[in-house]
């Protein structure tokens, strides 16, 4: 385990059939000691079918075809435990939130019983002790456990949910993996928004307009930037973020739009149906990618997280009313090696979702790991929707086994690498770039490595000894992923500072703040305020 890797514990569940259809094995797969390798056996109780059972009747969204797990269950009426004691100042709680905490409670003592139990606590210890969250993975290899919310499992009442907790990071998980391809080193948000068909925009008499509006209005939501007042405490500068859209493309058209640009991030929001190979994502009308089709270009292109506004994404797909198993969308992304991907359990308002997203993303720019950016963002639905209502529990998050959840690297980590480069430039000497003063000095300083630090602290490369100048205020950064007309690296300018920088355009003096932009030979700089010192960026050899 590197130095950054949180702990992390990983359970499994199959049935064993030759023991009896109640009977379920549970076992750790992945633990962050030696002892932690543990197993246990357990008969499913039918007391836990029947809180099932009630849930499904109170909180079926659309048409959620019923499992029993147990197929010989009589459906007896559900008892519910005593209420607590309430003062008159409090607030009796509803049926509904009740029978949440209920199924909560009775699936987290069904799964952590025994010996699971005792590495679970030996594993939150550890984490304790390395100040780090808990990261614990659940692997169902029983198709008809996918459904249950086992998002919502709770300790016992008045402790948070599994997968509001900070201190443990839920995901789901599948061992029936490729293996994982390297991923790059990110430090923007680069997102493709695909707007598919929509069964219920069909009746909108201009459904062109509504899908350009739609889309408008999600990628502000995707680009806002939160207020000093969301930041999370311990958030860094926040990561760039560029959003392109999509409306109702052919496969064709998205596949192109993928291959032609670095997006880390794909958001789907349409109509899909379940089907054994991934289920079918409608993009238009008359025009369908499956499951598989598109996990092999998302593998292809490295796309490291999708997300699905769709219903029945993280369901399986049925035969005869029996699940078939690794037949989710989700699983299969996660089969074919996407590190990770966010689908619905169940269909979520549309309200609710653009709640969620926007947290999400918000999360994500903190440079919060996928898995607690999830978290954060369900808080959010929890806070605006209530305990009692199931919109917190319809996000379900499935990572590769093999994935750490970073997305964008924390401070300190991706800030501080060197640009990678490609074979074209191995061997052969960067461009010489450099920034020099303009001030009457004629001081120059160049950028050696492709990487130059500026701000007032003594470790910077450019040590600015200004008022307005952060201690770590910004960086120039050269990445050959992205060459000039010609044919040079292309250098970017990455703003950490609490005032901006300015660069001088066309259109005057523009600050970049919290944000990333490309450098083009000749252009003027100056850092934290227009009374500094004026700086030229220069690329020697380039065209002006």
């Amino acid at each position: 385990m590197s130095g950054s890797e949180n702990p992390c514990l990983s359970l499994a569940i199959a049935r064993l059939m030759s023991a009896g259809a109640e009977h379920f094995a549970i076992w750790v797969l992945k633990a962050p000691y030696p002892g932690g390798y543990v197993h246990h056996d357990c008969n499913w109780p039918e007391s836990l079918t029947q809180s099932w059972l009630g849930w499904q009747e109170m909180f079926k969204l659309r048409g959620l075809p019923h499992v029993p797990l147990v197929h010989h269950a009589t459906a007896s009426a559900l008892t519910l435990p005593p209420e607590p004691n309430f003062s008159t100042a409090g607030q009796k709680p509803s049926y509904s939130s009740r029978l949440m905490q209920h199924l909560g409670i009775s699936l987290w003592q069904w799964l952590f019983d025994g010996s699971i139990e005792n590495s679970l606590a030996q594993s939150q210890g550890i984490s304790i002790g390395q100040n780090k969250p808990l990261r614990l993975r659940l692997e169902l290899r029983d198709p008809d456990l996918i459904p249950l919310p086992w998002e919502i499992m709770q300790p016992q009442a008045g402790k948070p949910a599994i997968s509001l907790s900070q201190q443990i990071l839920f995901s789901r998980t599948t061992s029936d993996v490729d293996p994982l391809r390297p991923q790059r080193s990110e430090q923007a948000l680069n997102i493709l928004v695909v707007l598919g068909h929509d069964t219920a925009s069909q009746s909108s008499s201009a459904p062109g307009l509504k899908l350009k509006q739609e889309a408008a209005a999600l990628a502000k939501i995707l680009e806002n930037r939160p207020s000093a007042g969301v930041l999370h405490e311990n958030a860094g500068p926040l990561v760039p973020c560029h959003v392109d859209t999509l409306l109702q493309p052919t496969p064709a058209e998205l596949i192109a739009a993928l291959e032609t640009e670095n997006y880390n991030i794909l958001f789907y929001s349409g109509h899909g149906i379940p089907a054994p190979d991934g289920g079918m994502l409608f993009l238009r009308s008359d025009a369908a990618l499956n499951g598989t089709e598109l996990a092999q270009v998302l593998v292809r292109c490295r796309v490291t997280l999708a997300v699905f506004n769709a219903c029945w994404g993280a369901q399986p797909d049925q035969e005869k009313q029996q699940a078939i198993p690794r037949s989710s969308l989700a699983e299969v992304l996660i089969h074919h090696g996407v590190p990770a991907v966010l689908g619905m359990r169940d269909s979520i308002a549309d309200e609710e979702a653009l709640s969620f997203i926007q947290s999400f993303a918000q999360a994500l720019a903190q440079r919060m790991p996928i898995d607690q950016a999830v978290a954060v963002a369900r808080q959010q639905l929890l806070t605006l929707y209530k305990f009692n209502q199931p919109a917190w529990t319809l996000p379900v998050l499935y990572m590769h086994p093999e994935f750490d959840g970073e997305l964008i690297k924390p401070i300190g980590e991706g800030t501080t690498e060197l640009p990678g480069l490609t074979p074209s430039w191995i061997g052969k000497s960067l461009p010489e770039a450099s920034l020099r003063s303009l001030e009457g000095s004629s001081k120059i300083w160049p950028i050696r490595g492709g990487l130059m630090r500026v701000g007032r602290r003594q470790e910077n490369d450019l040590v600015i000894q200004e008022q307005w100048v952060s201690q770590k205020h910004a960086e120039i950064i050269c990445r050959d992923s992205f060459l000039s007309d010609d044919g040079l690296p292309t250098y970017f300018l990455r703003d950490f500072s609490r005032f901006g920088t300015l660069v001088l355009g066309p259109q005057g003096w523009q600050k970049v703040h919290h944000q990333e932009v490309p450098l083009q030979s000749g252009v003027r700089l100056k850092f934290g305020s227009n009374q500094g010192q004026t700086l030229e960026f220069i690329i020697e050899g380039a065209v002006l």
